[in-house]
């Protein structure tokens, strides 16, 4: 059993690990720092064997990428500016390979393929234990941890009824990249379950293969999620960077935007209220309006194709949404998918069975279905203390009291600061299974300052986000936070998850949604530090889109005003896990082999 004790653990190796990584080590150049990460290379969901030919990024060439590398631009396989995951997971490679502290990078200190197994803490260090693929266990020790395993590590794999009989291959989306399902002769008809961005992706993937595919989306459900088309007489970068501003972010009922005359025109005036519901409509109006869901032609109407039609307003995101990515995707759907709205009653050889009474030859079943938390390797006992989600009903009785208490109040304040609200359309409510995220910004913990979760928000841009968390959660590990009095902070997180849950409906339950707040968000955690070379003067501020320069200042005021070590590692021993050789040649021989391909 191999033992390593390091200052700081760092777990994920995504954007938001990579990120966390690279500030810390800004500010702490000789520390000891390691990187787990379970896959073999490093990305999360954006790694090289997770991508996939229709897998696309959802923000703009110029606007996804680390404030302090530019990426270059890829040579195909753009379209209005979005562009091929793959060079995404090449970027996050070349990264780590280019930062260098005390003699190393940050892929030196990655260890690949460990499975994390535990998180405990004991005597004020935390003990991570974990094993290899190969199955050898090896434990860290470290004086800090930070968590960077994501939204979408673990999938959600639905339970089928008389699953085992089925034989054919069940796959997720996770491992949908690194899959033979496309090239085999043995699989013609597929069936994709789910009804958001990651579903409609397999479906097209698989129809442009040649595959004959079937859409299948619960009754019980929230229903399509609301995918956004491209095509507009502006470009795609300039609308995300009209989005960008905030001005836009007032669009949004929010309690990270200040309490300005606009705000209080929009939110408590008739005419501030109906000027936001008309301009959300008209959001909405334009992304239904273009794939013609009941305006096609009888064959893709008897196929079901008007059923992709969202049962929500984009502006509630009860069932997410995304953009597409590719030009001839509705008319690739309208033509040949056959689409269900019904539940799944039996699983037969090669057989699906639908309560609808239909019967569907399936090859292959590939799941669309989202993700669960990642957090399962924390001992139960810690979950409630370090405030993320767990089942319900293991939530200690006088923790949920305190938080029913505190919630119910906070929803009070909601519906005052934001009437809007009060009324959200008809819904089907997904059931709630376990407690939200209760992180004090969506980062700390309210009763522990020696970890810190980064990356499990949701927000547009995961770049951005991964920066700005990873600054604040160094700020948080090291103590430099005036924080507010405990209970203060519990008021806060409670008034956040209420606002939450009112403003996202169901995805809203998680208390981590905030798709359209992520500007004014990364305002707050900058405020809490201090740091304000982010801000424009006057009208600039609001009207001038962010960028990635705002996080290159901040990270520079960050350090003129909290300092960083000036050790340089020239007398202390290195880390000793300098262990991956193996896997770094390998990287790099692919890296070359990519380029020259």
């Amino acid at each position: 059993m191999g033992s390593y004790t390091v200052d700081i653990a760092v777990i994920g190796a995504g954007i938001s690990g990579i990120a966390a990584a690279k500030f810390y080590l800004d500010i702490h150049p000789g520390c000891k720092l390691i990187l787990l990460e379970k896959d073999d290379s490093v990305g999360g969901v954006w790694n090289s064997r997770r991508v996939f030919d229709t897998f696309y990024t959802q923000t703009p060439f110029g606007e996804w990428e680390f404030s302090d590398m530019p990426m270059t631009r890829p040579p195909e396989g753009i379209y209005m500016e979005t562009f091929k995951a793959k060079y995404t997971s090449q970027y996050l490679e070349d990264y780590i390979n280019k930062q260098e502290y005390d003699g190393q990078t940050l892929r030196d200190r990655v260890m690949f393929e460990f499975h994390v197994q535990s998180v405990i803490k004991e005597n004020g260090r935390w003990t991570i234990s974990g094993k290899s693929t190969a199955g050898a266990t090896t434990m860290v020790q470290a004086s800090k941890v930070i968590i960077a395993s994501g939204l979408t590590s673990v999938p959600n794999m639905p339970t089928l009824p008389a699953q085992e009989t089925f034989e054919n291959p069940i796959i997720h989306q996770k491992d949908f990249g690194s899959s033979n399902i496309l090239s085999s002769d043995k699989v013609q008809n597929i069936t994709v379950l789910g009804g958001a961005k990651s579903a409609a992706d397999l479906v097209y993937d698989s129809v442009t293969a040649g595959k004959t595919v079937t859409w299948i989306i619960r009754a019980k459900g929230t229903g399509p999620g609301v995918l956004v088309s491209l095509a507009s007489s502006l470009s795609p970068r300039t609308i995300y960077r009209l989005a960008t501003t905030r001005i836009a972010a007032t669009l949004s009922p929010s309690p990270f935007n200040s309490n300005s005359w606009w705000n209080t025109f929009l939110q408590h005036t008739k005419l501030g209220r109906k000027q936001l519901a008309k301009a959300w409509a008209d959001i909405h109006k334009s992304a239904v309006d273009m794939p013609k869901f009941d305006k096609r032609d009888l064959d893709a109407l008897e196929r079901g194709f008007d059923k992709l039609k969202p049962h929500t307003p984009i502006f509630w995101q009860n069932q997410g949404a995304g953009l597409v990515n590719r030009p001839d995707f509705w008319d690739t759907i309208a033509k040949n998918v056959q689409v269900y709205v019904a539940d799944i009653t039996e699983l037969q050889r090669g057989v699906i069975k639908l309560d609808s009474g239909q019967e569907v030859i399936a090859d292959a079943i590939l799941c669309g279905t989202g993700w669960v938390p990642s957090l399962n390797f924390f001992d139960p006992g810690l979950l409630s203390k370090l405030g993320i989600p767990q089942p319900v009903d293991d939530l200690p009785l006088d923790q949920a009291q305190m938080w029913d208490s505190l919630q119910k109040e906070a929803d009070r304040e909601v519906l005052e600061r934001f009437p809007i609200l009060a009324n959200p359309p008809q819904h089907y409510h997904a059931p709630v299974t376990h407690t939200p995220y209760r992180l004090y910004n969506g980062i700390g913990p309210l009763e522990d300052n020696t970890i810190a979760f980064v990356g499990h928000v949701l927000v547009s841009n995961y770049f951005r986000l991964a920066e700005s968390q990873a600054i604040w959660a160094t700020a948080f590990l090291d103590g430099k936070i005036n924080l507010p009095p405990l209970e203060q902070r519990r008021k806060e997180v409670a008034l956040f998850v209420a606002w939450c849950r009112r403003r996202y409906l169901s995805n809203g339950d998680r208390g981590h949604w905030m798709s359209a707040e992520q500007t004014v968000y990364f305002d707050r955690l900058f405020q809490g530090l201090g740091l304000s070379s982010h801000r424009r003067f006057w009208l600039w501020d609001s009207f001038v889109p962010t960028s990635a320069k705002d996080l290159h200042r901040v990270r520079a005021e960050y350090m003129a005003k909290f300092g960083r070590d000036s050790f340089r590692g020239s007398n202390r021993q290195s880390p000793p896990f300098k262990i991956h050789k193996g896997p770094r040649r390998i990287m790099s021989l692919v890296s070359r082999l990519w380029r020259k391909s």
